[in-house]
């Protein structure tokens, strides 16, 4: 089934029909919802920029803690800058194996793509992230320039890491020579020019994010952020930004922050 770029800006890899499917209610999420990671949004704003600008750009890789902001961060790109040609494809890290037939439909397109693979992680011995390697930079075929990676990941080389690894590496003379398992591992993650951390936040960065989004609340502001803090302990002491939304959709207007 083909899509018309012109009216689609995100499409979605469905594997048991093997086919782009169009998304037309896309995430609204914007950049300037985004509260607390200003120099990760700066370092990938100017990376897309460049990209779109049909200058130097590199895939990405954004890992670290969950519920930071990765996934909205993309999501928000799309939102700010479809008008300027960017579209958005998403491929479950199950289906990379699928990965160079996507590319191959939309190398010689006008628009510029970035694929986006949330959560992804691969075991030891999976097969899959081979595609992603040579799509990325190993196949005999230069990559499109109109196609970029973006991943998410919680894991900053992608595969497991294990005790053994270490005890592999060899010293000869000055120079660290490492084992193969973790050649392996460096040899993938490398393929990514940037890398982006996202850490976990304080409960002071957890409350800006709060007050970010209860900004026209006119209420309680420190029951506010007694309620916040409750919800998040509440979620095992998650201080994210999608523990902030999560208590922002659940009390909107509740009778709990109102003055009594």
């Amino acid at each position: 089934m083909s899509i018309d770029w012109q009216k689609i800006n995100a499409a979605v890899w469905r594997p048991r029909k093997a086919y782009l499917r169009g998304i037309e209610r896309i995430d609204p999420i914007m950049l300037s919802q985004l509260v607390g990671i200003d120099e990760q949004k700066r370092q990938l704003i100017d990376n897309t920029k460049r990209f779109l600008n049909g200058e130097g750009a590199n895939n990405a890789l954004l890992w670290g803690s969950r519920g930071t902001g990765k996934s909205s961060l993309i999501k928000a790109l799309l939102n700010n800058y479809w008008r300027q040609g960017l579209r958005l494809i998403q491929v479950d890290r199950n289906d990379l194996v699928e990965l160079p037939e996507i590319v191959d439909e939309i190398r010689d397109l006008p628009q510029k793509f970035i694929v986006f693979c949330d959560d992804m992680t691969f075991e030891q011995g999976e097969a899959s992230y081979r595609a992603l390697k040579s799509v990325l930079d190993g196949s005999i075929e230069a990559p499109p320039a109109n196609v970029l990676i973006y991943a998410t990941s919680n894991r900053r080389h992608l595969l497991p890491e294990s005790m053994q690894d270490n005890q592999d590496a060899v010293l000869v003379g000055r120079d660290l020579h490492l084992g193969d398992t973790v050649e392996e591992k460096l040899a993938l993650s490398d393929r990514f020019g940037l890398w982006l951390s996202f850490y976990p936040i304080n409960w002071q960065g957890y409350l800006a994010i709060v007050d970010h989004y209860f900004k026209d609340f006119r209420g309680d502001r420190e029951r506010l952020h007694e309620a916040a803090k409750h919800f998040a302990m509440a979620r095992g002491g998650s201080k994210s930004g999608r523990a902030a939304l999560q208590f922002y959709k659940a009390y909107i207007g509740s009778e709990q922050l109102k003055d009594s």
